[in-house]
């Protein structure tokens, strides 16, 4: 892999890393280190690009970004690497050859709803972008460091673009990037979402009013799509690039 890809990779790293902030600025403002692992992992030819352990999102530059191969070797930056991100993020893409990014975070609304262990119901448009689309991993094992429960948590994903870990937070993947970010960032606030409805009827006994199938479906086919996933988060960094005057890009 040539300098050039590998700045191109970084900065599609650090676009997403930068932009995810902003949907989770309590938990970032509350919490730091190894409480927030939240980042983007690329693998493009046997190569993954991430943030560096414990360092502010809002702060990292592409200059910041650690290359790593497929075994953990840091292969450019000189900082450490979270290794609870890796080994849950390679054995995703170990498992998942289209999935070029994932995006993991405990962010304030997942990790509450996470702790329900149930999949997410289909009442709103925005949900219907996981519909049929994520998984529940019910097992909570702590800090994740070995390889074998990253193995367990890509097989609970499967074929979809979600997982809600029990007890722990959200995970997401894409063919892109901007896919995997987009797909994180609605998922948060389909969460958020979901806790006010399930709030508000079990507060005054109101039923919920589930999407059907057949229009789930269709739906899911209007705003679950990978295209649909890249295209949405396109707005969302011509804001970053506005706002910061490119500085995440040195």
């Amino acid at each position: 892999m040539s300098r050039p890809q590998i700045r191109v990779l970084l900065i599609q790293v650090k676009t997403s890393t930068r932009k995810l902030a902003p949907p989770t600025a309590t938990a970032l403002k509350n919490e730091t280190g190894d409480n927030v692992k939240l980042g983007a992992l690329v693998l493009i030819q046997r190569f993954a690009g991430l943030n560096p352990l414990s360092r502010h999102f809002s702060l990292i530059r592409v200059s910041d970004l650690i290359l790593v191969n497929e075994s953990g070797t840091v292969i450019h930056g000189d900082e450490p690497i979270n290794a609870a991100a890796f080994a849950i993020h390679s054995a995703i893409h170990r498992a998942r050859p289209n999935a070029n990014a994932a995006c993991h975070a405990h962010s304030v609304h997942g990790k509450a709803f996470s702790a329900f262990g149930r999949h997410l119901d289909m009442i709103t448009q925005d949900s219907l972008r996981f519909y049929n689309h994520h998984g529940v991993y019910k097992h909570f094992g702590g800090v994740v460091l070995d390889e074998g429960e990253g193995d367990r948590i890509a097989e609970c994903l499967g074929d979809g673009k979600a997982v809600i870990l029990q007890n722990h937070g959200l995970l997401t993947v894409g063919e892109s990037v901007d896919e995997a970010a987009f797909w994180f960032m609605s998922l948060d606030r389909t969460c958020h979402a979901q806790l006010l409805v399930d709030a508000a009827a079990g507060k005054n006994g109101n039923e919920k009013k589930i999407i059907n199938e057949e229009e789930a479906r269709y739906s899911f086919g209007q705003v679950g799509t990978p295209e649909k996933g890249w295209l949405a988060f396109q707005s969302y960094y011509d804001a970053l690039l506005d706002k910061t005057k490119g500085d995440f890009l040195h």
